[in-house]
């Protein structure tokens, strides 16, 4: 699927246009994964853009932070803001926020902790995840 993205990105808590969010290749997410993200739609709504079940994804994405031992300079509160802010930024009423947090560039190796912690807040237009017609039509699934 293309991705018709909205000009402006988060990045570090900084808005930054789309084309200038990039990744070294050296990054410590590229040849380890070590990325964390999450799947938020925000839906038009009358009164304004609402943001679905933001606490409980940004609060999941900080606690998974944790785990994965990575030290972020914002709160869950900070994060939830920030989300909210590119959206009135990009004058957006319905999209899928997607935020990106993972080790970039420091140190070549297995570990990551040298790595500094890079948070990227993105926003694209999508429309129904399986589809147009899945609602009308149906979709076809395998379960196992």
């Amino acid at each position: 699927m293309a991705v018709e993205n909205y000009p402006q990105v988060w990045h570090n808590g900084k808005f930054i246009p789309w084309e200038q969010a990039t990744v070294h290749v050296a990054s410590h997410v590229v040849s380890y994964g070590s990325c964390l993200f999450e799947g938020i739609r925000c839906y038009e709504t009358p009164t304004g853009p609402a943001i679905f079940r933001l606490k409980e994804h940004v609060d999941r994405l900080v606690n998974s932070c944790k785990i994965y031992r990575m030290e972020l300079a914002y709160s869950a509160e900070g994060l939830a803001q920030a989300l909210i802010e590119l959206v009135r930024v990009n004058k957006i009423q319905s999209c899928y926020l997607r935020p990106v947090i993972f080790r970039g560039f420091g140190e070549v190796g297995v570990s990551p902790l040298k790595n500094p912690v890079e948070i990227y807040l993105l926003a694209w237009q999508w429309g129904r995840y399986l589809g147009a017609d899945s609602l009308k039509e149906g979709v076809d699934v395998c379960v196992s």
